[in-house]
């Protein structure tokens, strides 16, 4: 997923399970839409990309900032603290509200378009219940 550091996600992409995430970077990248709301030519890509160290490869951080996209990558072998986490907590919340749904733990469906209209689902139960607080 990501985000525009606000939480709000401007991308989705569904992997297989066995499969390494890294190899969707680029493909996401180029399946931002348009972020609208501001008086001129709406923004197509973020500022910068947060990622923990699963991404750090140095061909992915070439490729991210010959989009104009600053990386802010974790490095392997450094010590934690680097603040990325503040920025990927909103991420991670995200999933572990999904996680209240068990359904959503364990991905059983084979189809593609059930699983995600199950998170749609979900993500619209999530928002009802804030609502409704």
């Amino acid at each position: 997923m990501l985000t525009d550091g606000h939480g709000i996600p401007l991308a989705l992409a569904l992997t297989g399970g066995n499969r390494n995430d890294v190899t969707q970077l680029m493909p996401l990248l180029e399946a931002i839409p348009p972020v609208r709301g501001r008086v001129g030519r709406p923004r197509r890509r973020p500022k910068c990309l947060l990622a923990d160290r699963g991404y750090d490869h140095d061909k992915y951080r070439r490729l991210v900032q010959a989009k104009g996209i600053k990386p802010r990558i974790a490095r392997r072998g450094t010590a934690h603290g680097s603040g990325l986490g503040v920025h990927r907590y909103v991420v991670e919340r995200t999933i572990g509200l999904l996680h209240w749904f068990r359904r959503l733990r364990i991905r059983w469906e084979i189809r593609d378009d059930i699983h995600e209209a199950f998170m749609t689902l979900a993500a619209a139960i999530i928002c009802w219940r804030r609502l409704v607080r």
